[in-house]
């Protein structure tokens, strides 16, 4: 076993910490089934579903970059000398006049009310959490592989082939035999071992599921409180308080 990797007994023991702080912070997570269940969280949430191709959306960032008539470009997506020319207004090409031309492409995005439903498991091949989750429509239907890239924001879906988080798909739910999505586990070692040292290096303690479940939620929509984090610092300086 890597020494980065979580035993099974760490899992539960953080799980129940995790449970206490969500509790008290009202934030929706349960324990399901026998000591070998699973946590879990419902959420409705309004999401911008983006039907574009990977390449398209690569292709759409790299043409904002060049169109004056787009004001939202962020600035990391333009390198130095993008960022430059589009400043100076000068040397761009004397042809753009083509309102056509001057157009981004945003038609292809729409707004749609999700419930979203959360697990955390624990994985023994891989000596990791887990997070599986799937998703519904208003109306009752489920999202198919397809909608859930579509769901993902294009920030990270512009990166996931070369992120340690690359890997969603359709997988049957080991406890409960249905179909779920998985994040899947196999490089988690890899993008945990830096926080577990920068946490080994400061000589503090740190809840190993809270801190890969802010790294991996995100990503399909789960974000963590930064509450969690607050909480965790204050109890862990009055446990350092020692009395005279």
């Amino acid at each position: 076993m890597s020494l980065w990797a979580m035993e099974e007994s760490s899992f539960y023991h953080c799980c129940h910490l995790l449970l206490q702080q969500s509790n008290q912070l009202k934030d929706g997570w349960s324990w399901e089934g026998s000591k070998e269940g699973y946590l879990k969280k419902t959420s409705l949430r309004s999401v911008l579903i983006d039907s574009r191709p990977l390449f398209d959306l690569e292709r759409s960032c790299s043409e904002m970059g060049h169109h004056t008539s787009c004001p939202s470009v962020p600035d990391q997506w333009l390198d130095e000398k993008e960022q430059s020319t589009v400043a100076d207004g000068h040397s761009l090409n004397n042809d753009m006049n083509d309102e056509d031309e001057l157009v981004c492409t945003v038609s292809e995005t729409r707004s749609e009310l999700l419930q979203y439903e959360y697990h955390i498991l624990y994985s023994c091949s891989y000596s990791t959490p887990v997070l599986f989750f799937r998703a519904f429509t208003q109306a009752g239907r489920s999202l198919s592989l397809e909608d859930v890239w579509s769901s993902v924001h294009q920030n990270f879906r512009l990166r996931l082939e070369n992120s340690p988080l690359n890997v969603i798909s359709l997988q049957e739910h080991p406890l409960l035999g249905q179909p779920f999505f998985m994040l899947h586990p196999c490089r988690t070692d890899e993008f945990m071992r830096p926080v577990l040292q920068a946490a080994l290096d400061q000589h503090r303690s740190m809840n190993y599921l809270l801190s890969w479940l802010s790294l991996v939620g995100p990503v399909v929509g789960l974000d963590v409180p930064l509450e969690y984090y607050t909480q965790h610092c204050l109890a862990a300086s009055l446990s350092s308080i020692k009395p005279d």
